[in-house]
């Protein structure tokens, strides 16, 4: 193919190096005992996430629900969703999605642990959900060890949820 002929913008993926770097940095996290679970942000794409699952990424990052349906409509069975979900319809089409894959989201708030856990009950469903902390973006989480601590105890003692860490 000569790409010098192709109409841009345009996007061109080097399927083979793709695959030697996706192999690379599984190799590398697995030789340092590392679970991989890589963010779909930079390519979207679930015959890319399909191939770094298979090399052994133990499940995908999505940024949002409309992301994560679209990745559990190919195959892909367990999604990890880091930001915090609030509203009925948003919180309805997690359950729905829950039903489907392994899916653990984060809360950063009592707010948003008792969200996710009234809409857990209503399906009838336990959630796995982590903390998030602030990590010194000053953007969202926790801002400090005791408050993590605290969020910890609330989701673990919350019906419907299941805490699964700090992230």
């Amino acid at each position: 193919m000569d790409i010098d002929c192709l109409d841009t913008p345009l996007a061109v993926v080097d399927l083979d190096r793709l695959e030697a770097n996706i192999a690379r940095l599984q190799a590398y996290l697995d030789e340092h005992g590392i679970a991989n679970r890589p963010h779909i942000k930079t390519h979207k794409i679930p015959a890319i996430a399909w191939m770094q699952v298979r090399r052994g990424a133990v499940g995908i990052t999505c940024q949002k629900i409309g992301e994560a349906e679209v990745m559990a409509d190919a195959g892909l069975n367990d999604i990890f969703l880091p930001y915090n979900i609030l509203g009925e319809q948003k919180l309805d089409r997690l359950m729905n999605l829950a039903r489907r894959v392994n899916l653990s989201v984060t809360a950063d708030s009592e707010v948003v642990a008792r969200g996710l856990s009234r809409a857990a009950q209503q399906a009838g469903l336990t959630l796995t959900v982590l903390v998030e902390c602030d990590t010194g973006g000053q953007r969202c989480g926790v801002q400090s060890p005791a408050e993590a601590a605290a969020l910890a105890r609330r989701i673990a003692d919350l019906p419907g949820l299941h805490f699964g860490g700090l992230m």
